[in-house]
């Protein structure tokens, strides 16, 4: 107490003077409008910057659990879409086309993942996925996105993934014209990341333009009927009898961020029954 005082005595100018511009700076605020006005707008201001940045970085992490969680919906959506299941035990009737007595097999199931590094402007471009073998992520998987097709697993670690993209010179995806069932390889030539182009189509065979183009599903990586992109431009290949098609990208490789990993449930299966097909079969 004693030293309290004593502090008191020694300071008293500087608390008085203190004091009385306190008391003068409320009376100036209360009975002035505009320094009062400031005041409050420079404190919401403030405040709502405050605010402001709170929020953004809760929503950003809201905004990856809440992407994440509708990822591993998704993924459990799409096993139950028909394409991604076997029908088995099928009899038809003789005389209708519809079949019945129908039962179905998982077939393909879907691991979701994250792009976390790609390229776009080489002449082959990879993305890497922040999923790998842990996950069951293995080399030669197709991997798709919300839109459509991106690329095949090229490479995995234990938690990492390197997919070769669409845009790459060397795809060769096994593709076709959704209304024709036209089948074709898909290609990029290296230059514009939103087009491809679509191989060994006859010129024969009429192209309506902005056709959709699809998965054909027989390369084991893809179930049939997964969105490539539309037809944008058909030219004839000098010298052949073949249509050179340029394909829209239905996704757009600069921007996409989340993808699926496809696992066919059933490829060891077909492969060991392919692999004993015989060099020349006799007839």
């Amino acid at each position: 107490m004693r030293n309290f005082l004593a502090f008191i005595r020694r300071f008293q100018v500087l608390l008085f003077f203190a004091l009385l511009q306190g008391i003068a700076l409320t009376i100036y605020f209360t009975f002035s409008v505009f320094p009062r006005s400031q005041y409050l707008t420079t404190a919401s201001s403030i405040s709502g910057s405050i605010l402001s940045v709170r929020n953004d970085l809760t929503k950003h992490f809201n905004l990856s659990a809440s992407n994440r969680k509708l990822q591993a919906e998704n993924s459990l959506l799409r096993k139950e879409l028909t394409q991604n299941q076997l029908t088995i035990d099928q009899t038809w009737e003789l005389d209708s086309s519809k079949a019945k007595n129908d039962s179905t097999i998982q077939q393909f199931e879907y691991i979701g993942g994250m792009i976390i590094n790609s390229t776009f402007n080489r002449v082959n471009n990879y993305f890497t996925l922040n999923i790998g073998k842990k996950q069951g992520v293995e080399a030669g998987m197709g991997v798709i996105s919300d839109k459509g097709v991106v690329g095949v697993i090229h490479n995995s670690s234990e938690h990492f993934s390197v997919v070769k993209s669409c845009l790459t010179s060397n795809i060769n995806m096994d593709i076709m014209i959704e209304y024709s069932g036209e089948p074709g390889l898909l290609k990029w030539n290296g230059k514009d990341a939103r087009r491809g182009n679509m191989t060994g189509v006859s010129n024969d065979t009429e192209i309506k333009p902005w056709s959709k183009v699809v998965t054909r599903g027989g390369a084991k990586k893809f179930p049939r009927g997964i969105p490539v992109g539309k037809v944008a431009k058909t030219e004839v290949v000098e010298g052949q009898p073949l249509w050179d098609v340029t394909i829209l990208y239905a996704e757009n490789f600069r921007s996409v961020q989340y993808v699926y990993v496809i696992k066919n449930l059933l490829l060891n299966e077909q492969q060991e029954l392919e692999s004993q097909i015989p060099n020349d079969i006799e007839n």
